[in-house]
C-alpha cells in the first residue's frame, strides 16, 4: 500500500468535527511522555507542557493530541508513564469532562489504536467552506517503515538504537533525528496534500511548519524541542503556530511565556 493509500484510508474513517469561526481548538503532537529517567524526552518540557495546557483549558480550547503523545517504542508499560506523569492524565480528564479531547495515536503509540478513544484521523469539517476543512493526522504513513513495518521499527528503536543514541548516535530512520529522512517524509505528506487540494496538518518530523503564503502542509512540531513546546492554535478561522518558553524578568522571576512565530494565517476568510 502506497503513502496516498494509507492517508486516504485513515481520512475515509476519519472523526469529523465542526470548523467555523467560533471554534478553538490547539493541535499538540510528539510529546512522547516517558517514565521519568533520563530517555524521557518530554520530562525536560513537562513545566511548560503543563503551564500551556492550563492555559488553553481555561480559554476554552479543544485538545487535539496528533499521536506520539506516549513513547511506547522504548517503553513497555504505559502504566509506568501514566503514573509518572499523572498531572497530565488529570488535565486529559479534565478537558475529557468538558467534551473538549481528542488524541490521536501516531507510529509511537501505535499500540493504542486498539483503543477506540485514540483515532488515526480526525477531519475539521468547515460547512461553511468545505474546500477549507482542515486534515489533521500524525503523519506517520508516509513512511512504510513506521506505519506498515512498525514492529520492525519498535523492535530496531528499543533494542539497538535507543542503546546506541544513549552514546551519542543518532536513529538514521528517524524523521526527527535524520534530516534526509525528514525532507522525505515531509515532501511526502506535502505532495499528498496538493495533489488532493486538503489541508494537511501532522506532527511526526518535529519541525514546525507554517508558511505565511498560502499552502495545504503545515506541521505542529514537537514537544521535546531542546528549549520549548510548540503547537498549532486555531481560532477566529485561523491558525497560529507559537511556541512555548522559560523566560526571566528584569527582578529574575522566572515564567512560561506564549510566543507567535508564525501567523496567524487566515483559513476561514
Amino acid at each position: 500500500m502506497s503513502a496516498a493509500s494509507r492517508l486516504n484510508r485513515a481520512f475515509s474513517q476519519a472523526l469529523v468535527l465542526p470548523f467555523c469561526q467560533c471554534s478553538r481548538y490547539v493541535l499538540v503532537s510528539d510529546c512522547h511522555r516517558g517514565v521519568g529517567n533520563a530517555a524521557d524526552n518530554f520530562l525536560k518540557n513537562q513545566h511548560l507542557y503543563y503551564a500551556a495546557m492550563e492555559h488553553y483549558y481555561r480559554n476554552g480550547f479543544t485538545y487535539i493530541e496528533m499521536g506520539d503523545g506516549e513513547e511506547l517504542w522504548e517503553n513497555r508499560k504505559l502504566r509506568h508513564i501514566t503514573e509518572i506523569h499523572e498531572d497530565v492524565y488529570c488535565l486529559f480528564a479534565r478537558f475529557e469532562e468538558k467534551g473538549r479531547l481528542h488524541l490521536l495515536y501516531g507510529n509511537h503509540d501505535i499500540v493504542r489504536r486498539k483503543n477506540p478513544a485514540f483515532l488515526e484521523a480526525v477531519i475539521l469539517y468547515a460547512q461553511s467552506m468545505p474546500e477549507r476543512s482542515l486534515y489533521l493526522t500524525h503523519g506517520h504513513q508516509a513512511s512504510f517503515l513506521n506505519s506498515t513495518l512498525w514492529p520492525l521499527a519498535r523492535f530496531l528503536v528499543r533494542y539497538f538504537w535507543n542503546p546506541l543514541e544513549n552514546l551519542g548516535f543518532l536513529d538514521p530512520t528517524s524523521a526527527a533525528k535524520n534530516y534526509e529522512v525528514k525532507e522525505k517524509c515531509e515532501e511526502t505528506l506535502r505532495s499528498w496534500a496538493e495533489a488532493n487540494r486538503r489541508i494537511l496538518v501532522t506532527g511526526h518530523t518535529h519541525r514546525p511548519v507554517l508558511p505565511q503564503e498560502p499552502s495545504f502542509y503545515y506541521n505542529t512540531g514537537s514537544c521535546v524541542h531542546p528549549r520549548c513546546i510548540t503547537c498549532i492554535e486555531i481560532q477566529r478561522g485561523e491558525m497560529t503556530l507559537v511556541k512555548w518558553t522559560m523566560q526571566a524578568r528584569t527582578d529574575s522571576i522566572l515564567y512560561v511565556a506564549r510566543e507567535v512565530i508564525s501567523g496567524p494565517v487566515t483559513i476561514l476568510g
